[in-house]
């Protein structure tokens, strides 16, 4: 091998190390803030009611501008659009940091969520356009970036505990703003220009889908305290159905849609889609209620809470980079995929057997291990059927909707398993008798999803050895 090509090797790998520090920022940003929320709602003045939209104005925002973000970085380039959305991310972290008043905080938490739309889909098309041509590294550089999402939540609840403990809660969004400022210097250096296309932007479309996303998750959380059947409820849900619709006809009509809809008819597309649909509506809600029962049950503190969950990130950091590239090469992503959310199903509905005398070895960790093997089998095959399907100049949209499908279904999937351990009881901290019979009923649910995620799979995957190859 040459000088030049080692050099470019070398900087292609770097580059990825750049764009799985994304892929980990921008999923630490959604848990880092988990145990400083009390500080956050003594300090602003926060109602109880309101307090969880610090973490959902982050999420709807993420997850409704992804296919945004995806459209933005095929019309104007993934690295400009990169550097943009860490700039804007910068800003939203500051923002949120300094913020006095409960409506400064959403701002700056919903624009860290632009941020977040922004990175996502860059950092996946450029990502395919440094490795799509040199298939046996492409594996590696996706289990890699994989493997970065689960770190990334689980750093973010140590790092939320140990910074709320020892600093103050400001500084759980201004560990953003170093990496920011090194990330954007770092940029024009090692990643590549990309693709620009020509077209318009569809804000219209993007505006109905993202108040849509909006207002189900807003609807499906207050649906424990109004009720499935109120009158807000079912005009909340209604309203969010309207939003999709008009959605869906504007995309239909419009020339230069946000969403190619003819896209999902691409073989495999729509169909990991949905396994990183619900995937995520699994996986999430588990991680969310597991670190409940450890403080509020266990009653660990938050740096132990943190320590507890690192053998799950550990087991899915070596899987997914070590043996599911391997195994998804040699069976075909079909199998991986089934596999991987029957095994995930299976270690959920061993979570949901937790007591509220239970102790961390007996009723977590082996539970959670299993339940991080399903995840580390599934997630890279089904990332990698969604990519791969897409035509070159519509990388960026195939990125925007396969992050899109995993956020939309882990708010979803959240919001509707609050409600369900809510209605348990899971909001009667004092009694762990009846919290643990509300979080158990979470993880039931959660592994509900896991199961259809199964069926769906076996039902709407195909097998072939184009499809292997392609996801390999």
């Amino acid at each position: 091998m040459s000088t030049v090509e080692q050099t470019g090797s070398s900087r292609r790998w770097w580059a990825l190390g750049l764009i799985a520090l994304a892929q980990f920022m921008v999923i630490m940003d959604t848990s880092i803030i988990g145990v400083a929320l009390p500080r956050i709602q003594a300090d602003l003045g926060f109602s109880q009611e309101n307090l969880s939209w610090v973490f959902n104005a982050y999420v709807v925002a993420f997850g409704g501008l992804l296919l945004l973000g995806g459209r933005l970085a095929d019309l104007f380039g993934a690295r400009r659009l990169f550097a943009t959305g860490w700039a804007v991310l910068l800003a939203g972290s500051v923002l949120a940091g300094a913020a006095q008043q409960v409506w400064v905080e959403l701002l700056g938490r919903a624009t860290q969520g632009i941020g977040s739309a922004l990175i996502a889909p860059a950092a996946l098309t450029l990502l395919m356009t440094l490795f799509g041509g040199k298939p046996q590294e492409l594996g590696k550089a996706l289990a890699l970036y994989g493997a970065a999402a689960p770190a990334g939540g689980t750093a973010g609840v140590f790092l939320g505990g140990v910074i709320t403990e020892y600093l103050s809660w400001p500084w759980v969004f201004y560990i953003n703003v170093p990496v920011a400022l090194a990330v954007l210097i770092a940029i024009p250096a090692l990643m590549p220009e990309g693709v620009v296309a020509r077209g318009s932007i569809d804000w219209i479309g993007a505006l109905t889908v993202t108040a849509g996303l909006a207002v189900a998750v807003y609807t499906i959380v207050q649906a424990a305290d109004l009720g499935w059947g109120s009158v807000r409820t079912v005009v909340g849900l209604l309203v969010a159905a309207v939003l999709i619709a008009v959605f869906l006809v504007v995309q239909a009509r419009r020339g230069q849609p946000l969403v190619r809809l003819s896209i999902f008819a691409t073989p495999g597309l729509a169909a990991a889609n949905i396994a990183q649909l619900l995937l995520g509506g699994a996986w999430i809600p588990m991680w969310f209620f597991l670190n409940l029962y450890l403080q509020q049950v266990l009653g660990l503190g938050a740096f132990a809470s943190g320590a507890a969950l690192l053998p799950m990130t550990v087991v899915i950091m070596v899987l997914m980079i070590a043996l599911a590239p391997r195994l998804t090469a040699r069976f075909g992503p079909k199998p991986m995929i089934v596999t991987g959310l029957a095994v995930l199903a299976a270690g959920l509905g061993w979570l949901s057997l937790v007591r509220p005398d239970g102790t961390f070895w007996a009723d977590v960790l082996p539970a959670s291990l299993v339940a991080a093997t399903g995840m580390a089998l599934a997630f890279i095959p089904s990332l990698g059927t969604a990519i791969s399907s897409a035509r070159p100049e519509e990388g960026g949209l195939a990125s925007g909707i396969v992050n899109t499908s995993y956020q939309v279904g882990s708010a979803l999937g959240l919001a509707a398993m609050t409600a369900l351990a809510a209605s348990f009881g899971a909001d009667e901290v004092g009694n762990p008798a009846v919290l643990t019979e509300g979080l158990s009923a979470a993880f039931v649910g959660a592994g509900g999803i896991a199961v259809l995620g199964t069926i769906a799979a076996i039902a709407t995957l195909r097998g072939s050895r184009r499809t292997a190859r392609a996801a390999a």
